[in-house]
């Protein structure tokens, strides 16, 4: 049967000899880095704080820091034996079949779509608020997605998209030197507001550092930490985007691991940093639906110019995760219609050895979705996506190391404390998936329920033909 045939990891390898390898352990850090310290860490800290965790949202990044740990281990594994387009998916594919191979791919294909227009608007957001003291206002019909507070598009979102798009088309190359421009100004925009605001913290806002458990409002205790790490665990998503590239890495075997595991690292530490400064600096309930703490928070103490250069930076790596998903996204539809799980078309190269195709038709969908409707009910589906993603990557190691220096290369980096980490990263994913509300499982399924039709009614009679 078509689902459970294995794809041929040769035909994989020669399908991506054309790719240009230019991008190295620089351009995957910046790329990383720029992806996951991006929308989240300027956002999510002071919603999560006042909404489940009090100061105790720092153990929430932590944990999701470790879920998120054991995942990039595997990818860093994966990596150095399949370097291709299309990363989880093509990985599978060869590991368990072209249908779960399909599965694993359409759940990330709605990461990529959904998070390009969701930073895409928080672009925008963002970019429309530090202008507007400058007398700045954009029409409502052009500043808001369609049916949104009198909007029909919003062009920022839309350019900001198109942007992008134009210069992963140009090539990887030029989307690396830029990520690693601009990866610059936004951690040291993020230092300078870690050194600024220790200079303000009040130790009173720290206690309790884990607040007692409300069981009417979900507020507090172990409860609340881990409801905030399935909020936050999209935060850490971005080193997926690293993999997805691994077919234009220079020397894969080593820059591979080290772009994926040295990016999450930097993560991490930035994270939880800003996460503690940031609740020392003003008690936790004050951030409550507030969509830009760190600014507000600068802003509070008395920082207003720092803080209107840090939103301005917070725009430039917004702009990185937009480089960073274009490029992921559009290998991943390379991948697919290379395949024939898709309109073959989408895997074809242009004469400068790019899927131009998957780049433009991952801009229109991510611009349609961004700039002309009101997307917000979808931002969870992103996290439950690359979990679902996640958890074959894990039981994947396994079917992996099986198959090493058989039918399969040798890896030059190996997941420690086999079996055990592959397992607990699978189980990690699990809990993190479970705790997402319904709407975002729902959403899911409806998502999976249509890629599984796709398959079937499409890809899997194309590919026999």
């Amino acid at each position: 049967m078509g689902f459970m045939r294995k794809a041929d990891f040769e035909l994989y390898r020669d399908a991506d000899k054309h790719y240009n390898q230019v991008l190295t352990t620089r351009d995957f850090l910046a790329l990383g880095v720029g992806t996951i310290i991006s929308t989240s860490i300027f956002t999510l800290p002071g919603q999560v704080a006042a909404q489940f965790a009090g100061p105790g949202v720092v153990f929430s990044y932590l944990l999701a820091a470790l879920v998120a740990g054991f995942v990039a281990l595997a990818y860093a594994e994966m990596s150095t034996v399949m370097p291709f387009a299309g990363s989880a998916y093509s990985w599978i594919s060869v590991l368990f079949g072209e249908g779960f191979g399909w599965i694993a791919g359409w759940a990330l294909l709605a990461e990529y779509f959904i998070a390009v227009a969701f930073v895409g608007s928080g672009f925008s957001a963002n970019l429309q608020q530090l202008l507007a003291p400058l007398g700045f206002h954009l029409p409502k019909v052009l500043a808001n997605p369609f049916g949104t507070d009198g909007g029909i598009v919003d062009i920022i979102s839309l350019l900001v998209i198109l942007l992008s798009a134009i210069i992963v088309f140009r090539g990887a190359s030029d989307a690396g030197r830029i990520s690693q421009i601009l990866v610059v100004l936004k951690v040291a925009a993020v230092i300078a507001f870690i050194i600024v605001g220790i200079t303000v913290i009040k130790p009173a806002n720290y206690h309790p550092f884990i607040p007692p458990h409300n069981p009417k409002t979900g507020f507090g205790g172990f409860s609340g930490i881990w409801s905030g790490v399935s909020m936050i665990f999209l935060a850490y998503i971005g080193f997926d985007s690293i993999a997805a590239n691994s077919a234009e890495a220079k020397n894969p075997q080593k820059t591979m691991p080290r772009g994926i595991i040295g990016s999450l690292l930097i993560a991490v530490v930035l994270f939880a940093a800003v996460t503690l400064v940031l609740v020392g600096m003003h008690p936790y309930s004050a951030y409550a639906g507030n969509a830009a703490p760190v600014g507000w928070a600068l802003q509070q103490s008395g920082y207003s110019v720092l803080s209107e250069v840090v939103t301005a930076i917070a725009l430039a790596g917004m702009f990185i995760a937009l480089l960073g998903m274009v490029l992921a996204g559009s290998r991943l539809l390379y991948a697919f219609g290379r395949d024939g799980l898709l309109p073959k078309g989408l895997g074809k190269m242009n004469a400068r050895n790019l899927p131009a195709n998957g780049v433009w038709t991952l801009a229109i969908v991510a611009i349609v979705i961004g700039a002309f409707f009101p997307f917000a009910f979808l931002a969870q589906l992103i996290s439950a996506g690359t979990l679902i993603a996640f958890m074959f990557v894990t039981l994947g190691i396994y079917s992996l190391r099986r198959r090493q220096g058989k039918d399969l290369p040798e890896a030059t980096y190996k997941m420690p404390f086999y079996p055990v980490l592959p397992a607990l990263g699978f189980i990690g994913s699990l809990f993190v998936f479970w705790g997402l509300d319904v709407q975002a499982k729902l959403y899911s399924g409806i998502w999976f329920l249509i890629g599984i039709a796709i398959y079937f009614a499409y890809g899997n009679r194309r590919k026999k033909k």
